[in-house]
């Protein structure tokens, strides 16, 4: 199995070479009658017993866990992680004005006569389609997504994507031992909805805005039966989620997890509230360890990642994006202050994360900060990261990494940014600048071995691990820390067999596409389209697999038989533009009420069977069959990769603030 990604070659890791418990040497065979044992043979063989369960609860604690797949919607327009990484190359600034849909900010300080010193936040990092939602596609009626939190309609939204950037069909995992841990702690849309007339207020309020709910509903609409934890931890909440999932598929309570965080900005009353406590900046801009530093700027978005223990994934052949080699968890407990960060806890929590790794701070060579860009906040983080990381060469020093700078604080979902931002830099090779530093915060001991990136830094793979740390920080006082590289940090690279395919390539290809409506198949149809001409050398063989084992199946079908990429562009275009190519086949099947999906599983070919190269009478054959709704014989021996998302249709589905239902 590799680690891998179209940007970075590969790591080649074979399940043999991990050190697990397997690698104890098993006791000898028992003779038949233990009578015939010494008891130094006896005593031997408890021992080597002995030896065998230590090893496997050794194993259990510190295994390490695959991120498989990764989706998120955070400010500047990004909706995928791709578009994340373009953001951080470019160097973009994703604060904007505050958005129409939320309150406008003149006439909200002049009605509630807010004192012009106080900073509330014209701007901020902004999702667009807050009130918008394809409640037909996860089966919700309408009344009850009108009173649906619009945090819960985007993890949704994002943990499907992020199933499908796995290459995980959501259907196949129905009943599955699945959990989900989801950050969140915003009630903004629970307060409008209770600020309406008692009157207006409906059965579906509380299910649709309790916080449990957020990931409850998760696991219901999706089938998952491992556990499903709300988890309100301030600013840590995501990657406390993150820290709970790690241990939840440590302790074998689930076989995969979904886990991230959520923030949605819909009302004025919690900036108003920062802002008399003098967090935000008055300039709406968060200045990470810079001498202006002067508080964050308010931000919303989303984020989840799919998470397996390190064996499961490397034998089930997931695309491996990095490895979470450990985390921590603590509080500030008695600081000077119940909001005030505590240093001497933000260092045990990283010696606590790094003992779980084993790993030696020395390896470590970069840290996504919690950088919120606060006078106090700053110099105590980093103090406590010279002190545990400070122990290096000058020529080596520690990158110091803050994604606030791009796109704001997201509060809930701020840690699973971080941690999503360190993974795209893991995979490009790439750490990305931070911006808004021009000079040094002088309460801040710059003659320590660190660096803050004013340009991209190369990260190169070598034959030892790359390694970082992923910090957030609660302003209840919870702190949480990951331990993240691009493999597990004791395990050399090692070639593995390449699986059996065939000696030439196919005449035919067969690609599936479905959709739950015909105007989302025929958005999906151009996303493939427009997929194919950004990526004209993709392997036809991997693009067809992932969209068939790597997705589920629709009522809405179209299979397309094809020979090269040019003839499979061609067709694609001429779908977009309402025609139909030849070898080309469309239908609507029935499904019954109680499913939502079918999907065409193959007829369990052999891999000596699937190397025999089909023909185009037989692509046209399987075509043909899936369209009517048959199960089909899969010929195409293919590996997982990214591949555009289901295109949600979303509709308007909500209550407007007081002051926009007055305007």
């Amino acid at each position: 199995m590799a680690i891998h990604s179209a940007e970075s070659p590969a790591i080649d890791l074979p399940l043999d070479s991990v050190a697990k418990p397997d690698s104890v040497a098993k006791p000898d065979s028992v003779p038949k009658s233990e009578a015939e044992l010494s008891p130094m043979k006896r005593a031997l063989i408890a021992l080597k017993q002995l030896q065998l369960k230590v090893a496997e609860l050794e194993y259990a604690q510190h295994e390490p866990i695959a991120i498989v797949g990764m989706g998120c919607r955070l400010p500047g327009g990004v909706a995928t992680p791709e578009d994340f990484w373009q953001l951080l190359r470019d160097q973009q600034d994703a604060i904007t004005d505050l958005p129409p849909d939320r309150w406008d900010w003149a006439k909200f300080r002049s009605t509630e006569s807010i004192p012009l010193d106080t900073p509330i936040g014209r701007q901020g990092g902004f999702v667009p389609h807050l009130l918008e939602f394809d409640a037909a596609f996860f089966r919700i009626a309408p009344r009850e997504a009108v009173s649906l939190d619009p945090q819960q309609r985007l993890l949704l939204e994002v943990s499907w994507e992020a199933l499908e950037h796995a290459g995980l069909a959501a259907d196949r995992l129905v009943g599955s031992k699945t959990g989900v841990f989801v950050g969140i702690c915003s009630i903004d849309y629970w307060q409008r909805l209770l600020s309406q007339n008692w009157a207006a207020m409906d059965a579906y309020l509380t299910t649709g805005n309790t916080h449990s709910l957020a990931a409850g509903r998760i696991s219901y609409v999706l089938g998952f039966t491992g556990p499903s934890v709300a988890i309100d931890a301030a600013c840590a909440s995501s990657l406390v989620a993150v820290h709970s999932a790690c241990q939840s598929l440590r302790q074998r309570e689930c076989n995969l997890a979904l886990a991230g965080g959520v923030n949605r900005i819909l009302e004025p009353a919690t900036s108003l509230n920062f802002a008399q406590a003098r967090l935000l900046s008055p300039v709406d801009r968060c200045k990470t360890f810079d001498a202006s530093a002067d508080g964050f700027v308010r931000s919303e978005g989303c984020g989840m990642v799919v998470l397996k223990r390190w064996r499961d994934a490397v034998q089930a052949g997931d695309p491996i994006w990095a490895v979470i080699l450990g985390s921590a968890v603590n509080h500030d407990g008695r600081a000077s202050g119940l909001t005030v960060p505590n240093g001497i806890a933000q260092q045990a929590l990283i010696q606590q994360a790094l003992q779980q790794s084993q790993v030696d701070p020395a390896q470590v060579s970069y840290v996504e900060t919690h950088g919120t860009g606060t006078a106090l906040g700053d110099p105590i983080e980093v103090n406590a990261l010279t002190t545990i990381f400070g122990n290096r060469a000058s020529d080596q020093p520690l990158i110091l990494g803050a994604v606030k700078t791009n796109i704001g604080h997201l509060e809930a979902a701020a840690g699973i940014a971080g941690l999503i931002k360190t993974v795209l830099a893991l995979q490009h090779q790439e750490i990305p600048a931070n911006l808004h530093w021009q000079t040094p915060n002088p309460q801040i001991d710059w003659t320590a071995p660190i660096q803050v990136p004013t340009h991209s830094l190369a990260w190169r793979q070598t034959d030892q691990p790359r390694i970082a740390g992923v910090s957030a920080f609660g302003f209840n006082g919870t702190n949480a820390h990951l331990i993240v590289a691009d493999r597990p940090s004791h395990l050399p690279p090692t070639a593995v067999s390449p699986p059996i395919l065939p000696t030439h390539a196919p005449s035919a290809y067969l690609l599936l596409l479905s959709a739950k409506t015909e105007t989302a198949l025929q958005a999906l149809i151009d996303r493939y389209h427009h997929y194919l001409v950004a990526h004209p050398k993709v392997e036809l063989a991997d693009l067809c697999y992932t969209a068939f084992y790597g997705r589920s199946h629709f009522a809405y079908r179209i299979a397309i038989v094809t020979q090269t990429q040019t003839d499979l562009l061609e067709k694609l275009h001429q779908l977009a533009t309402g025609a139909t190519p030849p070898q080309t086949y469309r239908a609507k099947i029935q499904l019954a009420a109680s499913m939502a999906v079918s999907h065409p599983i193959d007829d369990g070919l052999t891999d000596d069977e699937r190397t025999d190269l089909p023909s185009v009478e037989e692509a046209m054959m399987q075509a043909q069959r899936y369209v009517q709704g048959a199960s089909i014989a899969w010929y195409w021996a293919g590996q997982s990769i990214v591949l555009p998302t289901y295109p949600f249709q979303r509709q308007h589905y909500g209550v407007e603030s007081d002051r926009q239902a007055a305007e």
